[in-house]
């Protein structure tokens, strides 16, 4: 196999890896209740400070009315919780519990493991000629959005 089809099945294979991966080291039986998609909701609020809808589903690249439906779930299973601001009333923050920074911490720990180990045996050179690849293909997936959004 050449290069580029070698490059092209080891990211299908990662893709696929990773989701599946991603679910089982995540979705554990203390988080049995929530999905994939809930963890990447909860990381995407994260625990610093406070976000609104909007910010959340931008960042998410989802509309604000499919956050939502994901929001009331998250809150009624006692992952999230909304605030109003006492500046502005009608401003509606979004925070994760105590079960919520549990969650998200999960999360981040297996993202933690999975980036060390892509690295663990690279010299800084190849660790910079990763960067660099990734940076590339990260390029490519937000001109390829952009395209498609025209």
């Amino acid at each position: 196999m050449d290069a580029y089809g070698t490059f092209d099945h080891i990211l299908v294979k990662l893709f696929h890896e990773i989701m599946d991966i991603e679910q089982k080291a995540i979705i554990t039986e203390q988080f049995k209740d929530i999905t994939n998609n809930d963890m990447h909701v909860i990381a995407a609020i994260g625990i610093g400070t406070p976000k609104n809808m909007s910010a959340i589903a931008k960042q998410l690249r989802v509309t604000t009315g499919t956050l939502t439906i994901s929001m009331n779930s998250l809150v009624k299973k006692g992952y999230v919780k909304r605030e109003r601001s006492e500046q502005d009333r009608r401003v509606v923050y979004i925070m994760l519990t105590a079960k919520g920074k549990l969650a998200y911490r999960q999360h981040e720990s297996f993202h933690k493991k999975m980036t060390e180990a892509l690295i663990r045996h690279l010299s800084p050179e190849e660790t910079e000629l990763l960067v660099k690849a990734l940076t590339n293909l990260k390029d490519f997936f937000e001109e390829y959005r952009k395209e498609e959004e025209k």
